[in-house]
């Protein structure tokens, strides 16, 4: 039984979602939008919104605690310079996630996670 466990599981051992996210938040913070799958973007979501908050801080202490999922010194970089100001002035909802259908392969649902820039 799965009861009180939040989120899902992905068919992943713990370490394995883990370094999904962290990889996927990466790619999102370096790119500003990522195609996936829909559980993978709506289990991102969370992930990097809590990166982005706490990169708002600006401070050592937040860098070092987003260096630990955001791995990539020049991605860190870009999150601290250049995402997290941008979201200043806004509490919470960095992100969009828009469906764009199935894959041609499994039939899996696809969709688009993108940071929102300048809106608001």
């Amino acid at each position: 039984m799965r009861h009180r466990k939040e989120g899902r599981q992905l068919r992943r051992t713990s370490e394995q979602k883990l370094a999904l996210m962290r990889s996927l938040a990466s790619s999102l913070i370096e790119r500003g939008a990522i195609e996936t799958t829909e559980a993978k973007a709506k289990e991102l979501r969370p992930f990097i919104e809590k990166l982005i908050t706490r990169a708002k801080t600006g401070t050592l202490h937040a860098r070092r605690l987003t260096g630990r999922h955001v791995q990539k010194r020049e991605v860190g970089d870009k999150l601290f310079q250049e995402v997290a100001p941008k979201f200043a002035t806004r509490n919470g909802g960095y992100t969009r996630i828009l469906k764009t259908g199935h894959r041609k392969g499994d039939g899996a649902e696809m969709a688009r996670i993108e940071l929102i820039m300048g809106e608001k």
